[in-house]
């Protein structure tokens, strides 16, 4: 069973009611992502609510986190109003193909632990199964969200299992978007990418590639590379 709460250096992300609990994805998709110039950032599908926390811990922007989830919208609004930047978040109960910014206007960065499975068998768990299938999100419902939220220089920013990644890619060139910037995650050094984070913007230039080993010298010898990119936020760095 996972722990009811996850500390990290700057706030405390508890997690008993929502479907998804705080995962490594997540926490290295909040320290990769280029958002820190960002003055506006939409996070898609916000769970427990860390990508929208790790974003404010690294951004002065304007944070809105849409959550269709029940239990875990409400887990993610005790989240926020525990945490320094609750004036800085808005968190709405809304899917996102219902949600219409409040101003009109669109945002700089966009960012998203989507749905991961597309042909596999659901999870027996309703709750699990529309957060991690694509059952109620599509990838194209997706990234037709991003053509109309998205401001014209602003950036996408997810994670993906490296087995559908370029099938993502190749769709997200159809509604003119190009992936600019991606990271392989190794678990260890001998085991194939599992994870690849992606950034995608408007503009069609050279992909800048980069690789990250998560433990290095056995279980719980962490890379110096993975240290470096998290250690803001967990307590054991």
């Amino acid at each position: 069973m996972a722990n009811k709460y996850f500390r990290f250096k700057k706030f405390t992300v508890r997690q008993e009611q929502a479907s998804f609990k705080v995962t490594t994805d997540s926490v290295l998709l909040g320290a990769w992502a280029q958002i820190e110039d960002a003055g506006t950032i939409l996070d898609i599908g916000t769970g427990t609510g860390l990508l929208a926390l790790m974003a404010a811990q690294r951004s002065s922007a304007r944070i809105v986190a849409i959550e269709p989830d029940n239990p875990s919208f409400r887990q993610a609004l005790l989240n926020f109003e525990c945490s320094p930047w609750k004036k800085r978040i808005m968190l709405l109960n809304v899917s996102l193909q219902e949600f219409k910014p409040e101003t009109g206007r669109g945002f700089d960065a966009i960012i998203v632990n989507p749905p991961y499975f597309i042909d596999s068998l659901l999870n027996p768990d309703n709750n699990r199964a529309r957060t991690r299938h694509t059952v109620t999100l599509s990838h194209s419902e997706l990234l037709e969200a991003v053509v109309r939220l998205l401001n014209p220089g602003g950036s996408l920013h997810l994670v993906l299992p490296v087995t559908g990644a370029e099938k993502f890619i190749t769709l997200a060139e159809s509604y003119g978007f190009f992936c600019n910037r991606r990271m392989m995650v190794r678990p260890t050094p001998e085991k194939a990418p599992a994870r690849v984070l992606m950034t995608f913007g408007r503009e069609a230039i050279p992909c800048n590639e980069e690789e990250l080993v998560i433990e290095k010298g056995g279980r719980h010898i962490y890379s110096d590379e993975y240290v470096s990119l998290t250690k803001e936020f967990y307590l054991k760095f």
